[in-house]
């Protein structure tokens, strides 16, 4: 068998169908688990956050760790590469052995020729593949889903302050009036 028809025996073209197929399930599965980070991130009640109540020291706010900002992560596939190795060897010898000696006297020997034809044939292959896989971030319709659940969060947050501040002002007023009623108070007397 000849090296080049060794070199078309190499499957390669089911090798590149089936590393591209387990790509395609590769990146599926990890575009599913990014969604299902992002569902979790988005839940202030699978992974909550305490951020510090700006009013009150002792107070915790809770939000989701997207309301705090932070974003799930994607991968993609982005560098595959295939590599075959062959390593073939073919060989031939021939051995000839001519067994004889010379005839002097009463001594005698016989002349033998032997014919040895060897083939040895080896073959070894190996193949590598490898692929990198490299965070990128969410795709445009993703990120403005994850931009719409930040700012929902982010308007709670703001209410909440809001309502905090209009309970601050409505103390602040009630101390405003009582000292107004003691001013008055003190001048009448």
């Amino acid at each position: 068998m000849s090296i080049g028809q060794e070199l078309l025996n190499v499957p390669f073209p089911e090798m590149v169908v089936q590393l591209a197929g387990a790509i395609a399930e590769g990146q599926y599965k990890m575009d599913m688990v990014s969604c299902k980070i992002a569902k979790m991130m988005g839940d202030a009640k699978k992974s909550p956050v305490y951020l510090p109540d700006v009013t009150n020291d002792n107070k915790t706010i809770t939000t989701s760790l997207i309301g705090a900002g932070f974003q799930p992560t994607f991968y993609q596939f982005t560098d595959t590469i295939i590599e075959v190795k062959i390593d073939i060897s073919i060989s031939h010898e021939t051995e000839y052995e001519v067994d004889g000696g010379w005839s002097c006297g009463l001594f005698g020997a016989h002349v033998n020729a032997k014919y040895s034809n060897k083939y040895s044939y080896t073959a070894n292959g190996s193949s590598l593949l490898r692929t990198k896989i490299t965070p990128v971030p969410p795709s445009t319709f993703m990120q403005k889903l994850l931009d719409i659940k930040a700012q929902m969060l982010q308007q709670e947050f703001q209410l909440k302050i809001k309502k905090i501040e209009l309970e601050i002002a409505k103390e602040q007023k009630k101390i405003d009036e009582e000292i107004a009623k003691e001013e008055d108070k003190a001048k009448e007397s």
